[in-house]
């Protein structure tokens, strides 16, 4: 069993070879793109287990439409690609690269705030008007 300790943005295993924050991310972003554009060719065709058991308790026949049913990405497919397979394919790598997109984000935004902005700031305030000041 390997032991890996955090310092400064990279990962030390025990073997001494270093795995960067960067490295670490971009090989779990290459994982989840591969999973959702080439794995999920072979995922199941077959209803889900709420349209299973809706199918089966005889209730199916009475669903309408979603709000969504007619945007680019409805039914996990990608509109105007006729190859079933490939269309979902599509449309889990976009899904992949926008909650990426959206995750790599907010953690811009809140590394720019700084670590103590947000949990310190009223203290820092009173302090500075008691003339005190903590720098540890």
């Amino acid at each position: 069993m390997t032991r890996t300790t955090r310092m400064a943005g990279t990962a030390t295993a025990s073997s001494g070879r270093r795995l960067s924050v960067r490295g670490l991310v971009l090989s779990g972003l290459a994982v989840c793109l591969v999973l959702a554009g080439v794995v999920s060719i072979w995922a199941s065709s077959n209803p889900d287990g709420l349209e299973y058991v809706a199918a089966k308790l005889g209730f199916d026949t009475t669903a309408g439409e979603h709000a969504t049913a007619g945007s680019p990405f409805a039914d996990y497919l990608v509109a105007g690609i006729g190859q079933e397979r490939l269309s979902g394919a599509i449309a889990g790598v976009v899904g992949v690269l926008v909650v990426a997109g959206v995750a790599f984000g907010l953690m811009h935004l809140l590394a720019r705030r700084g670590p103590r902005d947000a949990l310190t700031a009223d203290a820092v305030t009173t302090d500075e008007r008691s003339g005190s000041r903590d720098d540890g």
